[in-house]
């Protein structure tokens, strides 16, 4: 399982979704990029894989950050990778 994760302008926290395959986690992130890079507040729309009832839209350009993990399947009490941090020039 990957998860994507995004980080949000003036938000403490990130927000995820999950994808089942590399194929799928790619395609996703890319169309992150695609909205960060586009500037305009259109709202992107994810569904999670792991969990169908979670849903997320968020307008593009509010995202700061995008990352891409996999999840073991023998992760230690579940725990998180490692984050990241990203520094957003307005």
């Amino acid at each position: 399982m990957f998860t994507i994760d995004l980080t949000l302008r003036n938000t403490p926290f990130p927000v995820s979704v999950q994808r089942k395959t590399s194929e799928d986690a790619e395609a996703v992130y890319q169309l992150i990029l695609a909205a960060m890079r586009s500037g305009n507040p259109d709202i992107v729309e994810l569904i999670c894989e792991g969990k169908t009832e979670k849903k997320i839209a968020v307008r593009g350009s509010e995202i700061s950050g995008v990352q891409i993990s996999q999840k073991d399947g023998v992760a230690a009490g579940g725990a998180r990778p490692p984050g990241f941090f990203a520094l957003a020039s307005e």
